[in-house]
């Protein structure tokens, strides 16, 4: 199984960007109330197709049948960067147990492909535009922001901010998988 993860800094996803830690925390927290409503066996998750690290279009559907985890970040998103290592470090203790799916959000394409290539980042990645309705279908308001889809396409769990929950739910979800 796959898992995608979404992930959120501490910054508004209107691109005001929250230097405070405790500002973000009350956002996340603001925010995590507003997406565990969404959780559950009928919470779909929205389809979307966006393009990928080499401009093909990629969709979420496509992963359908494995966990993933939506992980909304951006190269500008302090608490983005911090995770990485702990993102890496997860996406190989489960390997095939999930996908990590990263939708940036609020770079160029270039600082995107750049930050990818810089810190390695080994999963599936996409380019969110300003066009695009994901943000708002997925009612994003902080970076990170990590959504886990399971395999049916039900989000399963939301986590706002670099939050340790987030890796004790995946040993949680994977212990005896």
């Amino acid at each position: 199984m796959t898992l995608a993860i979404v992930a959120l800094c501490g910054c508004s996803a209107n691109g005001n960007k929250q230097n405070n830690q405790a500002d973000a925390t009350t956002e996340a927290t603001q925010v995590n109330r507003n997406a565990a409503k969404s959780e559950g066996q009928d919470a779909k998750a929205p389809d979307f197709t966006l393009n990928d690290i080499n401009g093909n279009p990629l969709s979420l559907s496509s992963l359908k049948g494995k966990y993933v985890v939506l992980d909304f970040w951006g190269s500008w998103c302090g608490w983005c960067i911090k995770g990485i290592p702990s993102m890496k470090e997860y996406y190989a203790k489960y390997a095939g147990k999930f996908e990590i799916l990263g939708v940036d959000c609020g770079d160029t394409p270039e600082k995107w492909k750049e930050a990818v290539k810089k810190y390695e980042l080994p999963w599936l990645h996409v380019f969110c535009t300003r066009e695009s309705s994901v943000l708002n279908d997925y009612a994003i308001q902080g970076f990170p922001t990590k959504v886990v889809v399971g395999p049916d396409g039900n989000i399963v769990k939301t986590i706002v901010g670099e939050d340790p929950a987030f890796y004790v739910f995946l040993d949680e979800l994977f212990k005896d998988k």
